[in-house]
């Protein structure tokens, strides 16, 4: 059997009204994709819609069975199976496009054949809205060449709350166990995790402007969501303090100025999240986690610290009084949803 092009991982729980259709989508890859769908400790169907598939597809299909351990875990299970040369996580309730995937594979196909395979593939994806069938479709055309093979001196600036989200990337997997990648279980927002951690061992990069992945918006329980925020404020500092800690940036600035500055972007934007979930729904206990978090921070690396807090956009948010500053960041998040059409 030829060499799998790309490792495709989806993390299951409770997916059975929908995780068909994710799968359905990848299956188009034919015998160039791998599909491991990881059931985590599902109480529906799911486990055996995952051995279905195994069964009918043998070659592509691959079921994991695991005691619930979060989405982070499925990550990480995936990555540990991974035979493919690449690997890309889908959520069980997205999907990817066939014409996309069909481009996307051409093309790791050809820089296979060349012998110019990149440590990372950058793809646009799309918010699809299903109440009202609106999306908006996230392209980096401004901050990046397109077609080409490139370094981080050629990438622009990235403005505002713009990042790369896990869902446009897809790391070769090489890169992602030389780094050490494992997510922790039990929490939320790992993707995060996931697009920042590898980054300093991504030397060449390709950006394919192709809409591959469509992330589903539309269920009331989903992590976006501002209900959401008041139950999960310490994963999003869990998450926010794992990242602060992985990298001393100045280090990294020493040899790659460009890459310093989209990782401190990132931790800026981060930091705008990890505030939005304190004041989503304020409390006494929510205010003082985010004041250990701060001194944590300033305990790890002063440097980082006064650059988060001090010359950052979470500085406008720190330094208002409480009650303004709290209507201004969900005012701020409501307008960014709004924008992506995620509602």
């Amino acid at each position: 059997m030829d060499e799998k092009l790309i490792t495709f991982a989806i993390p299951s729980y409770n997916s059975e009204a929908y995780m068909r259709k994710c799968i359905d989508s990848i299956l188009t890859g034919g015998d160039e994709v791998e599909i491991i769908i990881v059931d985590d400790g599902s109480k529906d169907g799911t486990g055996a819609i995952a051995d279905e598939y195994e069964k009918a597809h043998p070659n592509i299909c691959r079921a994991v069975h695991q005691e619930n351990g979060g989405h982070g875990e499925g990550v990480n299970q995936g990555m540990l199976r991974a035979s493919g040369l690449y690997y890309k996580v889908v959520d069980s309730d997205d999907w990817v496009d066939e014409k996309a995937l069909a481009e996307l594979l051409a093309t790791v196909r050809r820089h296979k054949e060349e012998g110019t395979l990149p440590d990372l593939y950058i793809t646009n994806f799309i918010y699809d809205r299903v109440c009202d069938n609106e999306s908006f479709t996230r392209r980096y055309t401004k901050n990046m060449p397109t077609g080409e093979f490139f370094g981080w001196d050629k990438v622009k600036r990235f403005r505002g709350s713009s990042v790369l989200l896990m869902h446009a990337l897809m790391y070769k997997t090489s890169v992602l166990r030389e780094c050490g990648l494992s997510l922790p279980k039990h929490t939320f927002y790992v993707d995060n995790i996931f697009a920042y951690v590898p980054l300093p061992y991504v030397k060449t990069m390709f950006y394919l402007n192709a809409d591959l992945y469509h992330y589903y918006i539309g269920r009331a329980d989903q992590s976006v969501n501002v209900s959401s925020f008041s139950k999960r404020t310490d994963q999003q500092n869990r998450v926010m303090r794992i990242m602060a800690e992985a990298y001393d940036l100045r280090e990294i600035g020493k040899t790659n100025k460009q890459l310093k500055k989209y990782m401190l972007h990132v931790l800026a934007c981060l930091m705008i999240i990890t505030i939005t979930f304190t004041v989503a729904v304020p409390s006494k206990e929510k205010y003082a986690a985010l004041k250990e978090l701060w001194r944590n921070i300033k305990e790890k690396d002063k440097w980082l610290y006064g650059k988060l807090k001090y010359r950052s956009y979470p500085a406008i948010y720190t330094f208002l009084p409480r009650p303004l500053g709290r209507a201004v960041i969900i005012a701020g998040y409501k307008a960014t949803r709004k924008k992506v059409k995620l509602g």
